[in-house]
């Protein structure tokens, strides 16, 4: 009865021991999340360096977030009108692809924090503890590192009165308690402490036993695998890959707001499209009243009156059709917004109009000038180029790996003197050796030193090809700028030619000097004329911003909008792009 109170109380206090250890702070999840979160972002931060860009809206949604990141609801304003920098705002905050892009990022330096970890010192702990029952015989145990249990072969068996205690095929020697570390070097240090308390309650076996062990444990490479440029290999590109994850988000920031702003400038110009398809409708259906009025007073034929009532209800149509494609469009922006299709709101058109009231300028360098600034800046071209780097440097490794290998090793054990009666069954023990592998066969290193500069020789051709893609990039937006710029000025003059022709030929319809198919063709060149005037400033102002993307010269500010960064003292441009594209920048 004794003995099973002992155990039943051993067997309690160990579960309750483990049950204790669990719930240590840090062993909790939140602990741990807040521990990763604080390394990511750690990795991040030294990573990012200034040229890229305000250190802002890159934190994934359940981390708190920095002071400098945009914090809004998705929330339509009381008004139901929505600026541009409120669009901007609402989809850096809530766009699922940016959420991803920030993901990506934290999942890239996550990896980083775990390959720094293999060179880092690794602790560990594996206490445990058992209980045993067979034939009529009991043993208790807890400890780490050391097995020590009951032979059941042997269980019931008469042994002698002094057995050895627990010695050969009933003691095994596991971890306890210790650390690994690997050495840039490559040498790999271990140590390990086992310790081991059992007690045999009934039998002939009965008795106490303490047993513990030190063990050290030290291997170096000095030939394949000793230079610190191939053991590191892995940590050289994983911190790379880190860094081009860094750049990779600042640079797709750039490409996603330029995204959402032309969006943004496409749907309010089919809302303009509207609205001018409207003023259309009632131009329409006025010439229609006045038609209707000359024919009742024998000054029209009725073909003609009949015409323009055709005429209106194709404006009709028309105005039907360009609500359509405006609403259509709208509910398309609401999901890069991540906002639902059913939300009621509409763009700010004061937008537009400060556009219109914008002086048109160019940048003032050349197009020479922005693709060398292209090659030496753009985000995406810097990783390529430091891809071939990293080629160069796997060639290295793999060349290693065709080399001989030699380690040396030794290890240790120091148990523990008479703490038991048992204890001078271990004795002290150390090991030294090394061991030799020619390079007598190393067929499948030579493959991968051969792919290595395979793919050494393909990466060199995809920045030369990366190279020629920005300057084309670049060489196309800048003459996309030139072209749009040059459409708006004509689109602009053949609105105004078109609105003189109007006014003109309705005066001559009044005293039938001409027909009205004649009114009903300047109306509908002054229908588009408007159109298209809208539409080429629009493609000016998103051909401008394409520009200073490829030319790598915008940045993204803290709030989601933009500027550039062309000289040494960046100058911002307000929401609606009022800035001076040219020579005041330079200016200031």
């Amino acid at each position: 009865m004794v003995c099973d109170h002992l155990t039943k109380k051993l067997v309690f206090t160990i579960m309750c021991s483990f049950v204790g250890l669990c719930g240590l702070p840090g062993c909790t999840h939140p602990d741990y999340k807040k521990d990763a979160d604080e390394k990511v972002y750690n990795i991040i931060d030294k990573k990012w360096k200034n040229e890229f860009g305000p250190k802002a809206n890159y934190k994934i949604s359940d981390v708190p977030p920095s002071p400098n990141d945009i914090q809004i609801e998705k929330v339509i304003p009381p008004n139901g009108v929505l600026t541009l920098s409120q669009a901007v705002a609402i989809a850096t905050a809530h766009n699922l692809d940016y959420q991803t892009q920030k993901e990506e990022l934290y999942i890239k330096a996550l990896d980083l924090g775990l390959t720094r970890h293999q060179f880092e010192t690794q602790f560990f702990g594996m206490p445990g503890g058992e209980y045993a029952k067979a034939a009529g015989e009991e043993f208790v145990g807890v400890g780490a590192g050391i097995e020590a249990r009951i032979n059941p072969d042997r269980l019931g068996q008469d042994l002698p009165a002094d057995p050895g205690g627990v010695r050969g095929d009933r003691l095994n020697l596991t971890n306890g308690f210790g650390f690994n570390q690997l050495l840039s070097t490559g040498t790999r240090i271990g140590t390990n402490i086992a310790i081991s308390w059992g007690r045999i309650l009934t039998g002939p076996l009965e008795g106490e036993r303490f047993l513990s062990v030190l063990s050290a444990e030290v291997t170096q490479p000095l030939l394949r695998g000793s230079d610190p440029t191939v053991v590191l290999e892995n940590l050289t590109q994983a911190e790379r890959d880190t860094l081009y994850q860094v750049r990779s988000f600042n640079r797709f920031r750039k490409t996603f707001v330029v995204s959402v702003i032309t969006q943004y400038y496409h749907v309010l110009q089919l809302f303009d499209a509207v609205k001018n398809a409207r003023r259309n409708y009632n131009t329409v259906a006025w010439l229609y009243e006045r038609a209707g009025k000359l024919g009742e007073v024998g000054r029209l034929p009725k073909h003609e009156v009949d015409e323009v009532r055709q005429k209106l209800l194709q404006a009709l149509d028309i105005y039907v059709q360009a609500k359509r494609d405006y609403k259509q469009a709208l509910d398309l922006f609401k999901i890069t917004l991540s906002l639902p299709p059913q939300a009621e709101f509409q763009l700010d058109p004061n937008e537009l109009d400060i556009l219109r009231a914008t002086e048109m300028t160019y940048p003032d360098f050349s197009e020479t000038e922005a693709v060398e600034a292209a090659l030496y800046r753009r985000l995406d071209l810097v990783n390529s180029a430091d891809a071939v780097i990293d080629a160069r440097r796997k060639v290295y490794v793999a060349a290693d790996s065709l080399r001989a290998e030699l380690n040396i090793g030794a290890r240790t054990n120091v148990p523990s003197r008479n703490l038991t009666q048992d204890a001078h069954e271990l004795e002290d023990l150390f090991i030294t050796g090394s061991k030799l592998d020619l390079p007598l066969d190393r067929a499948a290193e030579q493959n991968v030193y051969r792919k290595t500069l395979i793919i050494l020789n393909q990466q060199q051709r995809k920045y030369e090809e990366a190279s020629d893609t920005v300057a084309l990039e670049v060489r196309t937006a800048y003459r996309d700028l030139v072209k749009a710029a040059q459409q708006y000025k004509l689109q602009l003059e053949a609105l105004k030619v078109a609105q003189e022709r109007f006014k003109e030929t309705f005066l001559l319809l009044q005293y039938r000097r001409v027909s009205t198919r004649r009114v009903l063709d300047a109306q509908r060149d002054v229908f588009a004329a408007r159109n298209e005037a809208a539409q080429a400033l629009v493609n000016y102002t998103v051909a401008t911003l394409n520009f200073y993307r490829d030319a790598e010269v915008l940045q993204v500010r803290p709030d989601g909008m933009w500027e550039t960064n062309i000289y040494k003292t960046p100058v911002s441009y307000s929401s609606s792009l009022t800035g001076d594209y040219g020579s005041k920048t330079k200016s200031r």
